[in-house]
């Protein structure tokens, strides 16, 4: 079975060709710059050119290239895009004109004369196939699992950090478990834009998983020796932009927080992390933090085993907790990518086993 699990985060886009015929550890892996870096730099070369943009394609994440597109319309150069690649900065289009940005119909695309036109996605399979090619690994796959942050489609008015954990707390309140986080395409609700979208863009007729990065990685990170031991554990993913953490007790999530990373320290994650598991942390706290929220579902006065995973565990430094560095089969970078595959055996049930027994033998 060979499952191509992807990542996509801020700064980089983490790829496993998973094979459960072979040894974890020697399965095919690649660490990328993400899709929205890629787009940033793009839109940079452009503006530095002087050229317009035209933007199509599909709903990907934002971040960076929505920084780089504010500079390219601050810089008076024209700026167009179809609908739905629109939404990529801005779930509100009235919002992306107020950038800017000309709405164009896909009928207005071609034709336009000395204009950078960029096809917006966040799961890029050709580029995928090609690098796999290049060093003759066969990149055929039985199913493909893609993690990203998915805001969800907020109204007009409502705050997207806001409309994420309203959505996130009533899925945790129905099923307070990782696997509730991950989802099969033909199940994704339809606020869920963002993975929606990925999905599409699959040109293959196998499965499809899509899962939110934070419950990726944490479900990656429990397959480390050590964690894979505990019973109570906080496990917290520092992401390049954002931070979460899950307390876990017996597999079950007791609460969960998510902030960004470039407003943390240590002194602050240790707050955070110790009165998440006491039951203590409030959502609004956090979110006037500038964070998204909390949610807190269990208490514990028991101190849990703390495991840290990511690749900002830079801003823990400090931190007066015993961090335990999380490494799932040798690598912290594929956090994400192992949740994936566990994931989907978690969510396929003919495949657990198989899965089970690879991922296992690999702990």
């Amino acid at each position: 079975m060979r499952i191509l699990a992807v990542d996509v985060g801020t700064g980089t886009q983490d790829i496993l060709l998973f094979d459960s015929s072979r040894v974890v550890e020697n399965c095919v892996k690649m660490i990328m710059p993400s899709p929205t870096a890629l787009l940033a730099e793009r839109i940079s070369r452009a503006t530095a050119c002087g050229r317009a943009i035209l933007f199509t394609g599909v709903t990907m994440g934002g971040g960076p290239s929505k920084r780089a597109l504010q500079r390219h319309t601050g810089a008076g150069l024209p700026a167009y895009a179809t609908p739905e690649a629109a939404l990529t900065f801005n779930d509100d289009l009235a919002v992306v004109k107020g950038m800017g940005v000309t709405i164009v119909d896909s009928s207005e695309v071609t034709g336009k004369r000395d204009t950078e036109a960029i096809d917006l996605k966040d799961l890029d399979l050709e580029a995928i196939r090609k690098a796999l090619d290049a060093f003759g690994v066969d990149s055929r796959f039985d199913a493909v699992a893609v993690a990203v942050l998915d805001h969800g489609f907020a109204p007009p008015g409502v705050s997207n950090r806001l409309f994420r954990f309203q959505y996130l707390e009533r899925l945790m309140m129905e099923r307070n478990e990782l696997a509730a986080l991950a989802y099969l395409a033909a199940d994704l609700p339809d606020y869920l834009t963002r993975m929606k979208a990925v999905a599409r863009t699959v040109d293959v007729e196998v499965p499809v998983l899509l899962m939110d990065t934070g419950a990726s990685a944490v479900l990656g990170a429990l397959q480390d020796r050590e964690v894979s031991k505990r019973d109570h554990t906080v496990v917290v993913n520092m992401g390049n932009s954002h931070t979460v953490a899950f307390h876990l007790r017996g597999g079950l999530i007791q609460g969960f927080l998510e902030h960004h990373t470039n407003l943390l320290n240590g002194a602050r994650l240790d707050d955070l992390v110790k009165r998440l598991a006491t039951g203590t942390l409030t959502n609004s706290e956090v979110y006037e933090d500038g964070g998204h929220g909390a949610v807190v579902m269990g208490e514990s006065h028991r101190r849990p085993f703390v495991a840290i995973a990511g690749p900002r565990q830079d801003i823990a430094a400090g931190s007066q907790m015993h961090l335990h560095r999380a490494v799932p089969h040798g690598d912290m970078m594929l956090a994400g990518c192992y949740g994936l595959v566990s994931a989907c055996g978690l969510r396929i049930a003919a495949w657990r086993e198989e899965i089970d027994r690879a991922l296992s033998a690999g702990a």
